[in-house]
C-alpha cells in the first residue's frame, strides 16, 4: 500500500473506490489490487 499526499490521480484509475476507515482516506481497487493507497 502506498502512502500519498493526494489521492486525486489514484481515484481516476479504473475500478478504484475511495473509502474512509478510522479517519484515514483509502483507495481500494478490486480490479487491480496493486493500486491500493492511503492518504497521510
Amino acid at each position: 500500500m502506498k502512502v500519498r499526499n493526494s489521492l486525486g490521480s489514484m481515484k481516476k484509475m479504473q475500478g478504484s473506490q475511495i473509502v474512509r476507515r478510522n479517519g484515514r482516506t483509502l483507495v481500494i481497487n478490486k480490479l487491480n489490487p496493486r493500486f491500493k493507497s492511503r492518504q497521510g
